[in-house]
């Protein structure tokens, strides 16, 4: 598993797709359910929004992710940072971003690479 990490509108989509050299992919969005299926290049896109999805339907996203990567150890993850910035007053809104934080930690842990873009340049982290 690859984790690609960025700002809002950094390119990383198109950073993961040109620099893996992906022609073709089963792209799962953030706002999708991330089902159990086994593909060989599987790229989440906007994993961050797929955290918040879970929290908002009360589920736990941690044991959702660990079920989905055991299925599809191969695959692209790719989140927007959303930790940096102002603290939001609304009670929800600090749970995400902790949640999303704590998911992002556990998954640089498992990953093979860990990338940051910036302007669509990345960086590599791990």
């Amino acid at each position: 598993m690859r984790l690609v990490i960025g700002g809002y509108a950094q390119g990383k989509f198109s950073y993961v797709m040109e620099r893996y050299g992906i022609q073709e992919a089963v792209v799962l969005d953030g706002t999708m359910e991330m089902t159990t299926m086994s593909q060989k290049n599987v790229v989440i896109n906007h994993f961050h929004k797929w955290v918040k999805g879970c929290l908002e339907k009360g589920r736990n996203p941690d044991l959702m992710l660990e079920e989905f990567l055991e299925n599809n150890p191969n695959c692209i993850i790719i989140s927007d940072e959303v930790g940096n910035g102002i603290v939001p007053m609304e009670p929800f809104e600090r749970e995400y971003r902790e949640r999303l934080g704590r998911c992002l930690i556990e998954l640089a842990k498992k990953a093979e690479s860990v990338e940051r873009v910036i302007c669509g340049i990345g960086q590599k982290i791990k």
